[in-house]
């Protein structure tokens, strides 16, 4: 019998679990001389962190995670594969391998790290006043400021950039790629913004699928979204790209 040979994988994260972060922390970067490779807060709140510290010049890193729910946990290892699909179908061929019924699905911050890990370069939104975001970059240790609306954002000193890929967040979307965003406005004065300065990103929405409805009341100066990523995967609305 054979069976058919891995796919090409890297230790990237080590996860352990520690109870106090903050002095986690403190002993790695400290005591140990170890670099900090990230320190994020995310959640509707920040209450959620992501911690990530290494030796200098590794290039896996050690993500110290707080105990979920207030339970101590155990520690796993994070595995970079090119195709996480293929690897799954690959190891549940095999047998005798404990898997999930389907990969785990995570939340957006780790894989804005991955991305960053391979060039790319990412930006948040800063809400400048009552009318005006911009984008600033997101770089490895930089403090996040409270933005308002239970976000947080890079401060001044960052650096401000155009993004070429631009996640849009919204409250419904239909068919067409017409969306209802929060009501301030804030994305489609950015989008105009961008537009008339000759660089139109990418426009991406972000939701879930349930928050499809029939048809979304529309104008004709409404900015369509001509793709949106749901848990379900990428769906193109109009002409393809």
């Amino acid at each position: 019998m054979t069976t058919s040979t891995a796919t090409k994988a890297a230790i990237a994260t080590a996860m352990f679990t520690v109870s106090d972060q903050d002095a986690a922390l403190a002993f790695y970067s400290g005591t140990l001389g170890w670099e900090v490779r990230s320190d994020i807060r995310f959640g509707a709140e920040g209450e959620s962190r992501w911690l990530e510290v290494a030796p200098p010049g590794s290039v896996a890193r050690l993500a110290l995670n707080p105990p979920m729910g207030g339970t101590p946990g155990g520690a796993a290892i994070g595995i970079e594969v090119a195709d996480v699909l293929a690897e799954h179908a690959r190891l549940r061929a095999i047998g005798g391998v404990d898997l999930d019924p389907e990969p785990m699905q995570v939340e957006g911050a780790p894989l804005m790290f991955a991305l960053r890990e391979n060039g790319a370069r990412l930006c948040l939104p800063a809400i400048l006043d009552k009318t005006t975001i911009v984008f600033r970059e997101l770089v490895r240790g930089a403090a996040l400021v409270e933005m308002g609306f239970g976000t947080a954002g890079p401060g001044d000193d960052a650096e401000t950039l155009d993004p070429d890929i631009m996640l849009v967040p919204l409250a419904a979307f239909d068919s067409r790629g017409h969306r209802i965003g929060y009501g301030a406005g804030y994305y489609d004065r950015a989008i105009e913004r961008l537009t008339e300065k000759g660089h139109a990103p990418r426009l991406i929405g972000i939701a879930f699928g349930c928050q499809e409805v029939p048809k979304v009341p529309d104008e004709p100066h409404d900015v369509v979204i001509p793709e949106i990523l749901t848990e379900g995967g990428l769906r193109r609305f109009g002409p393809p790209l």
